[in-house]
């Protein structure tokens, strides 16, 4: 049991963690850097590693969880609120990596220079815009949302 606990745990703080991090590395790596594009080129990089380690976060914390749950309750507990939120968490993470991201990808490759576009009323550069705050809000919902299954881990824990 304590290894599943452990699992369980690791793959949270290792998700929750990593959202955490990339929100204060994605900001000083537009400071740091010379221009936007190449901070631009390293955030999307590290935005597409955060993601495929949310997903095998994410995978490792619903088979740890579920055979935690069948272990001391005799059944997996399938539909609860944890698995329900964890399951949510992987939808909008897959729906960042898979839809929102690439689309990114495409319309920085269409603005010639991000530096002088900013100024510009340019359709690629607001269609970036808007995309870029679609997969902010995006991540701040699997941060709150893993913060909820946090809680609800910890007490699953402490009536054990």
């Amino acid at each position: 049991m304590s290894f599943l606990r452990f699992l369980m745990l690791l793959s949270l703080v290792v998700w929750i963690g990593g959202i955490i991090f990339f929100s204060v590395l994605a900001p000083t790596a537009f400071h740091v850097l010379p221009t936007r594009l190449l901070a631009g080129t390293l955030v999307g990089s590290l935005l597409t590693k955060l993601h495929w380690i949310a997903i095998g976060s994410g995978v490792v914390y619903l088979i740890s969880s579920l055979a935690f749950s069948r272990f001391t309750d005799g059944t997996a507990h399938v539909f609860a609120m944890r698995h329900v939120l964890i399951c949510l968490m992987l939808a909008l993470t897959l729906f960042s990596q898979f839809w929102i991201t690439p689309r990114m990808h495409t319309l920085r490759a269409q603005v010639a220079n991000f530096d002088a576009a900013a100024t510009l009323n340019d359709a690629a550069r607001m269609q970036f815009e808007a995309l870029h705050a679609w997969s902010t809000r995006v991540e701040v919902t699997v941060l709150l949302l893993g913060l909820a299954v946090v809680y609800m881990t910890a007490g699953i824990f402490a009536r054990r």
